[in-house]
């Protein structure tokens, strides 16, 4: 029999991301994700509900959550469902359901991004970026944008067999 655990969802993070390094050297990034659902009701008012989900991210990715994500990013998420026990105090067993993320895809410009970041008084993406480059060594695993070549127009006369 097959199983499949997978979970994909788009939101806004609630709060900065929390890093955490362990003595092993295994990086570890949490944060909230919202989503949201409009709807109208029967009585014709729009309701919005929020879900939050608990995000865990390790090693690299958990690194690039770090650097780049803050409060209000938004994101697409692709993992799955993880289940955490354990007792508290007075002894009863807790659970913590939470995403364990796999892959992410930021989704706020670096413009909405820099906009954010100006108006909640923190450090700016480029100021980051820059702070990095200079305590980075030379040789990086990181693609550099490359300038678009220049495309020539098509002739105006080119015609092709496409019926639409």
């Amino acid at each position: 029999m097959s199983s499949l655990n997978k979970v994909m969802l788009i939101g806004n993070l609630g709060k900065d991301p929390e890093a955490r390094t362990f003595d092993s050297g295994v990086n570890k990034t949490s944060f909230s994700l919202a989503t949201a659902e409009k709807y109208t009701n029967k009585e014709g008012q729009i309701i919005e509900q929020t879900e939050w989900h608990n995000i865990e991210m390790w090693r690299g990715l958990a690194t690039t959550a770090e650097k780049y994500l803050r409060k209000g990013h938004k994101v697409f998420i692709e993992g799955r469902l993880r289940t955490r026990s354990w007792d508290d105090d007075a002894g009863n067993k807790r659970y913590m359901t939470f995403i364990e993320a796999r892959s992410m895809v930021m989704l706020t410009t670096r413009a909405e991004a820099e906009a954010m970041a100006m108006a909640n008084g923190g450090p700016s993406l480029a100021a980051v970026s820059t702070a990095e480059q200079l305590n980075e060594p030379a040789a990086t695993n990181v693609a550099k944008p490359k300038e678009a070549a220049a495309v020539p127009p098509p002739a105006a006369d080119d015609e092709d067999d496409l019926p639409f």
